[in-house]
């Protein structure tokens, strides 16, 4: 749930900053900065707890988090349980939670598609260390073993975390296109999780409003907004890599135009 959401939701129930503290367990310091927007980055157990407090007032019409199993309490599950899991079916362990997939859409494999076509071309070209991934690849992002993820385009520089299994750390570059069932996850949770990890930037692309959000962690830069008329700059790359969305977009216009 981004900011400006929970800000209204907020105004809508007409709870003060001590109320929605009470009720979601967060401190109403951190509630209020939140809430007014009045930081760069929030803590992360607040962001959790206020976005599941507004959620379960609001409720969303696809559940992310559920368990799939029984036999653990969601928040105790470990890299075991994950690798125990069926191999079809999706899922990210994040915080000892289990956490859905259903299977991405035609748009957004084209267009993840396409970015990762564009980063391969550059990082080809450039030679040196780095290294272009596209999903599925298992990311054990804090090295321990309560998180999995699954980005859907990735850039990763250092080679001493790419194992046969698995990435094992924060990639450098993390691209992730939003979905109906995934958006809350990676605009909130995912997130703060990114930036807590290391990674160095992270892109949000929304099919649905053909914009890209870029999340500038290594020079804590406010996120910017490109349309998918942008030739955006990769920052990890000082700009001198740029994917086209114009490019992207050709491709993917029968869709929209459908």
């Amino acid at each position: 749930m981004r900011i400006d959401e929970m800000k209204e939701r907020s105004i809508e129930l007409g709870y003060t900053y001590e109320k929605v503290a009470e009720l979601s367990g967060a401190p109403a310091e951190e509630v209020e900065k939140v809430i007014e927007d009045t930081e760069k980055s929030f803590d992360y157990n607040t962001m959790i707890a206020l976005g599941k407090f507004f959620d379960e007032t609001y409720p969303m019409t696809v559940r992310e988090s559920s368990p799939l199993y029984c036999n653990k309490v969601q928040g105790e599950y470990t890299l075991e349980d994950y690798l125990a899991l069926p191999d079809d079916r999706r899922v990210e362990l994040i915080d000892g939670v289990f956490y859905d997939m259903s299977a991405p859409t035609s748009i957004h494999q084209l267009i993840g598609g396409q970015i990762y076509t564009q980063l391969n071309n550059y990082v080809s070209k450039k030679k040196g260390p780095c290294l272009p991934f596209i999903a599925p690849v298992d990311v054990q992002l804090d090295c321990d073993e309560k998180t999995i993820v699954q980005p859907d385009v990735m850039i990763v520089c250092d080679r001493e975390k790419v194992t046969k299994a698995r990435i094992f750390g924060a990639p450098d570059f993390v691209i992730e296109v939003l979905s109906k069932s995934t958006k809350k996850k990676d605009r909130l949770i995912k997130l703060q999780k990114y930036k807590m990890a290391g990674v160095r930037e992270y892109w949000m692309i929304d099919p649905d409003k053909r914009n890209v959000v870029v999340h500038d962690f290594e020079r804590d830069k406010s996120p910017v907004i490109y349309g998918f008329d942008a030739k955006v700059p990769v920052g990890i790359y000082g700009g001198e890599c740029e994917i086209d969305m114009r490019e992207v977009y050709e491709v993917v216009r029968f869709i929209y135009e459908s």
